[in-house]
């Protein structure tokens, strides 16, 4: 590939990484807390569930003149955008998977004396692992295709902005996109397991 040997593509890898590693993290530790308080907080879910609800309902490109006027066209938007990717796979399940853990669990965590962060830590989140290390996956692969849409946001640099271009030259950028996505996928589930085990044993 002649960006390849030019050294010019690296150059977008790096920050098409960059955007997707910082709105990835954002996106991600956001769904968990708020996904965690929805979950376990009957109020909170009662005043934060429908609103979070309408807000996925929005297709991602049309947050982009929405994030343009609020935020300009420099870095913050492309990064909120990929963050709000990320968040709603992890809110979706941390809040679904903590809303229905086992009571009897529960019970026998507060009867050897949890309570509060505790018990969150030693019984609910143990038993929600599994399935939000998963759906980790799911908002790291939402986070690669909202990068495309965000760097759709007057950007000269990117892979989002080469797969556009390369719709004009004929070039095949789209399958470096593809690549990335898929190792990048392949990383956070060799992650996943490694750690999927040893969360989700039996803490008492």
């Amino acid at each position: 590939m002649e960006l390849a040997r030019r050294g010019e593509l690296w150059q977008h890898v790096a920050i098409s990484g960059q955007r997707v590693l910082l709105g990835f993290a954002a996106g991600a530790s956001a769904g968990v807390l708020l996904g965690a308080a929805v979950g376990l907080y009957a109020p909170v879910r009662a005043l934060l569930a429908p609103s979070i609800a309408a807000l996925r309902a929005v297709p991602s490109l049309a947050w982009v003149p929405l994030l343009v006027l609020w935020l300009g066209i420099a870095e913050a938007p492309k990064i909120v955008l990929v963050a709000i990717g990320a968040f709603f796979p992890v809110y979706t399940t941390v809040a679904t998977a903590l809303a229905h853990v086992d009571p009897h669990l529960v019970e026998a965590g507060r009867a050897y004396g949890l309570r509060g962060v505790g018990l969150l830590t030693r019984i609910q989140l143990p038993y929600a692992a599994p399935a939000v290390l998963a759906w980790l996956r799911l908002g790291l692969a939402q986070g690669w295709l909202f990068l495309v849409a965000a760097e759709l946001i007057a950007s000269s640099m990117g892979l989002g902005f080469l797969l556009i271009d390369s719709q004009n030259t004929g070039r095949t950028d789209i399958l470096l996109l593809a690549l990335l996505g898929k190792a990048a996928d392949a990383l956070l589930g060799l992650l996943a397991r490694s750690l999927s085990g040893p969360l989700a044993r039996d803490p008492g």
